[in-house]
């Protein structure tokens, strides 16, 4: 009978060990790939004189692009900046697969070796920095002149922000692994929320609403949710005082119906997740300073990048974890 329930025991254990390792593996795997994708920035700075958090900003910024669009390929290495296979070879190339430099660049193509294996290999990461690092070198390698240089690559305004603005945030904290969440307000306080992403709205003309309301006191804390910049402050008559935030995933957190904003939060600002950007109001639906049409709450909205356009897309999911994820953090201290 001990026999059988040590067994049952052992059995559980390993049972036990098979649910925790595809997490460890995944969180292995991450950290070798934020190690790797920073090596590599570094040897670009080192090679090109140009910040590594600016490679580090055009890289995520790519790989976000890739991930929401359907028409661009996976990233095959770490590197997840993509050029075409016709703007890498050159327009008139008759090879789309050629990784010769000289023909490459007799016919007008922007690939470059960058790891000196004599090839200008599309897939090679140390190959598709070199090439970007090549374009910008072109217009030099001060800030300004790196804003003209991406600028003339991507020919958008929101795409040459939002890189410089993940560059901010990579060199404010030093690293890669910024990947910790917060709710937006405390758990503490007496809040309450549902889905309410897609329902009707009549105020200024029939709209959906773009969103979930956090029901909660007026004068609560509410917290920056994610690392970011600070991307729009003040007024807007839909929405009243509002902050919008922008993060590494190209994603837009917008914080309407304020009361009032934390001292100090700007534009321009850089947050992390649980710093106190304002507070739970009922700001909106007309002029400058309108208030109390609606109970006090937090409009939270969230609007996502993908090179070409901006979409609002449903909070509730991501809330919800992040409520969750919280929770557990908290139990554990």
């Amino acid at each position: 009978m001990k026999g059988v329930l040590w067994l049952k025991k052992l059995l559980f254990f390993f049972a036990f060990l098979l649910t925790l390792s595809p997490l460890q593996n995944v969180r292995a795997s991450e950290a070798d790939t934020y190690k790797e994708r920073m090596n590599l920035y570094h040897k670009m700075e080192a090679a090109s004189q140009i910040p590594w958090y600016i490679f580090a900003g055009i890289d995520q910024y790519e790989l976000n692009v890739r991930r929401t669009r359907n028409d661009l390929p996976h990233e095959k290495g770490h590197i997840g900046i993509y050029f075409s296979p016709r703007q890498w070879v050159g327009p008139l190339n008759p090879d789309l697969n050629d990784t010769n430099s000289l023909t490459i660049n007799t016919f007008g193509g922007i690939g470059r070796d960058g790891n000196g294996d004599g090839k200008a290999d599309r897939e090679n990461d140390e190959d598709i920095l070199y090439t970007f690092a090549h374009h910008l070198e072109q217009y030099g390698t001060k800030m300004e002149d790196l804003k003209i240089g991406l600028w003339d690559y991507y020919h958008r305004d929101q795409a040459v922000s939002i890189i410089m603005n993940n560059a901010k945030i990579y060199k404010h904290f030093g690293k890669l692994a910024l990947t910790e969440r917060a709710f937006p307000v405390a758990l503490k306080a007496n809040y309450s929320y549902r889905n309410t992403w897609g329902d009707r709205r009549g105020w200024g003309g029939l709209r959906i609403h773009e969103g979930t309301d956090i029901f909660a006191n007026h004068g609560v804390s509410v917290k920056a949710t994610t690392y970011g910049v600070v991307e729009m402050k003040g007024w807007n008559r839909y929405g009243g005082w509002r902050i919008g935030i922008r993060d590494l995933n190209n994603v837009y957190h917008y914080f309407a119906h304020l009361n009032g904003f934390e001292k100090n939060i700007a534009k321009g600002t850089i947050v992390k997740p649980g710093d106190v950007i304002g507070y739970v109001g009922s700001s909106g639906y007309g002029p400058p300073g309108t208030s109390g049409k609606f109970p006090p709450h937090l409009h939270y909205g969230m609007y996502r990048d993908n090179g070409y356009k901006e979409w609002s897309f449903d909070p509730y999911p991501s809330l919800r974890a992040w409520e969750r994820e919280e929770k557990q953090r908290l139990r554990k201290k």
